[in-house]
Order: structure tokens, then sequence, then C-alpha cells
């Protein structure tokens, strides 16, 4: 696999709780080809990685160990991630909305947001309505931003 399937791979294996970025993939892969556990070659243009005999040995000796995607798994709040997913989709219609809208959409975008965080803050303080209030949807809550 190249390192983009791998970060796929992973993704995948652990439910979405573990996305490791290029980052900190491309680095691991560098250590264990310098360890001779995998090595590289490039295919149809990228560079991908295969698990050298020393590579399948280790993984043999430890196949009764945890894998770390079903470590992420288990140990993933799911809420979170669910949360987490959600705030990037948001934060992808924001920036469609930056690149795309006009004048006008961005000062209403804008104005959402700025409610969206109140009403997070709102959570924390326990003190959240289930229906903004006329106040609330004017700007006029008494708090600061």
């Amino acid at each position: 696999m190249h390192g983009y399937q791998i970060i796929n791979e992973l993704t995948e294996r652990s439910q979405g709780a573990w996305r490791p970025s290029p980052g900190s993939v491309y680095p691991v892969l560098q250590l264990l080809t310098d360890e001779g556990l995998v090595r590289a070659e490039e295919s149809d243009g990228k560079r991908v990685f295969h698990l050298t005999d020393a590579g399948r040995a280790y993984t043999d000796a430890h196949a009764d160990e945890p894998k770390p995607w079903e470590t992420a798994a288990a140990a993933a709040n799911h809420g979170l991630t669910d949360l987490r997913s959600l705030a990037f989709g948001v934060g992808a219609a924001v920036v469609q909305v930056a690149q795309t809208g006009s004048d006008a959409q961005v000062q209403a975008a804008q104005k959402i947001l700025v409610d969206a965080r109140r009403a997070l803050y709102r959570i924390l303080a326990e003190d959240f309505p289930t229906e903004p209030d006329d106040n609330e949807a004017a700007g006029d809550d008494g708090r600061a931003d």
C-alpha cells in the first residue's frame, strides 16, 4: 500500500476512531524501512510499501497482541467521534461559503457561527434553551462573545 491507502485502512479498521495524518504515517514508514521491516518501491508513480521477511516475522511473533486500530476503536468515545465528524463537516461547509459565497451569504454564515458558538458555551454552562428566544436571535443575550 502507499501511505494514503494505509491512512484509509487504519481509519476503516478503527471505525473512524483513528485517522493518522500523513505527517505521522510517513516518518513511521521511513523508520520501518530503516529497521528493515518494510521495503518501498515505486509503482505507478507512487511509493508503495511491502512487509519484508523480517517484517512478517515480527508481525507473526506479535500476532496475539492487540492491534493498534482495535485499541483505538475500543477506546473511542463514539459520541465524540460523531461530534468531531460533524465539526469537520461544518468546517468544510464554512470553507465553501468563504470561497464561493456572496457577501450576504458570508455574513449569514458568520451569524450562524456566532450563534452556534454561544449555544455550545451555554451547553457547558448547563444553560441551554430548547429554542432560541427573541433576544438570542437578535444577538443581544448580554454575554460577551
